[in-house]
């Protein structure tokens, strides 16, 4: 058993597989996929989507300064990776996949994607220019989440939706659990 020495490279996976919503000023709008994305901050609630800049939806962020995360799932996987191969520019995105337009609660642009199971609305509150990609810092200004998954009691349990993630060229479906957080320092019952 040993190690080899690669290049510098992005090794983080799976990443998730997310679907970003976008519109321009003139309410022509776009759906991205995006397995560069993820938290920032719990408070205020920040996240981040890093894009090149010669995607379509890139100058439509930029513009208006909003964006919504979609998670995907199994259910979806089609539609994300056909957002993810085509432009824009060549198609409407919404009417190729099938997908609904939604109302964003606090945006006032982008719309959300119906048959996602949550909808994160994010405010951008700064561009970093990195290289290949730019990153879109957006704070979190409302969240939709599909009421199917919400157990007696009011536990949401998104884990059941069948969430995708995104590995090298390939997707895949979250798997069994291991463990609740914490469980490695939990006191075991005799």
């Amino acid at each position: 058993m040993g190690k080899e020495h690669w290049k510098p490279g992005n090794m983080v996976y799976p990443l998730p597989a997310v679907m970003v919503s976008c519109s321009d000023k003139k309410k022509n709008t776009n759906i991205i996929t995006v397995a560069w994305t993820g938290t920032l901050c719990t408070n205020p609630a920040m996240v981040y989507v890093s894009i090149r800049p010669e995607r379509h939806s890139y100058g439509m962020i930029k513009e208006t300064k909003e964006f919504v995360i979609n998670l995907t799932t199994k259910k979806l996987a089609h539609a994300c990776d056909f957002c993810g191969v085509k432009s824009g520019r060549d198609l409407d995105k919404f009417k190729e996949t099938g997908l609904h337009k939604g109302k964003a609660k606090e945006l006032k642009y982008a719309p959300i994607i119906k048959e996602s199971p949550v909808s994160i609305e994010c405010q951008v509150k700064e561009i970093v220019e990195l290289g290949s990609h730019h990153m879109f810092i957006g704070e979190v200004k409302n969240v939709q989440v599909e009421k199917a998954y919400f157990e007696e009691g009011g536990k949401f349990s998104l884990n059941k939706a069948g969430l995708i993630t995104y590995s090298h060229g390939e997707y895949y479906t979250v798997g069994k659990p291991l463990g609740k957080f914490g469980f490695s320092v939990q006191k075991k019952r005799s």
